[in-house]
């Protein structure tokens, strides 16, 4: 199923703040999509997390709060998610009237 453009738009935005944070060469050629999972592909750290929500405050400022999102959800939804979900989160915030 094709991704919309502002989804592919994000996902290539945050697919790039990934790789940034991760730091590792072996992270320039992975490939970050939809599907990804946090835990299990990208094994990111909880450090990782920290330094990630920071990058998408820089990126997105106060439209994205992603640090609120991720502390609603129960450990097993954080050791569960996946880049789309990051994703769809973003492009929800940045669509919602209060965005612009």
């Amino acid at each position: 199923m094709p991704v919309p453009p502002e989804t592919a738009q994000v996902l290539e935005r945050v697919a790039a703040l990934i790789r940034a944070v991760i730091g590792e060469a072996w992270a320039q050629d992975i490939a970050i999509g939809m599907d990804t999972s946090f835990a299990h592909d990208l094994e990111l750290e909880s450090i990782e997390f920290v330094v990630l929500a920071e990058r998408l405050r820089e990126e997105y400022g106060d439209r994205v709060d992603f640090v609120s999102w991720l502390g609603s959800m129960e450990l097993s939804e954080i050791l569960s998610l996946h880049v789309g979900q990051l994703v769809e989160f973003i492009v929800g915030c940045l669509s919602s009237p209060t965005a612009a």
